[in-house]
């Protein structure tokens, strides 16, 4: 049994050693096993004001959104409830009454 770390990429466990290197054959990732951290920080969310944003919490828009390819827009103050976190370039994914599923940057919300 293989006591190599599984691929930090894609998690395959079919990785093998090549000198000091580390290599996936599913996705072709190589690296250093003594070049990684230890275990890397979890994310911390934070909105306009820098409050920390959890999953399920509820958060209102501080700036008119326009809803890229329609006329919509999500107006000042609206209240965007359960949210949930998600990384990338937009934070968040929600759903919003009246406009549906969509993303939403946290630097444009405020903690409810």
């Amino acid at each position: 049994m293989s006591t190599l770390p599984p691929c930090p990429v894609c998690a395959s466990t079919f990785v093998y050693e090549d000198g000091a290197m580390l290599i996936c054959p599913e996705c072709a990732h190589e690296w250093n096993p003594s070049d990684a951290a230890p275990e890397e920080a979890a994310k911390v969310w934070k909105d306009a004001n820098g409050n920390v944003l959890q999953d399920g919490d509820s958060v209102t828009v501080i700036k008119d959104l326009k809803v890229k390819g329609s006329s919509l827009v999500v107006k000042v103050g609206t209240k965007v409830k359960n949210i949930r976190l998600i990384d990338g370039d937009h934070d968040i994914d929600c759903k919003i009454d009246g406009i549906g599923a969509m993303q939403l940057k946290t630097e444009f919300v405020k903690k409810a």
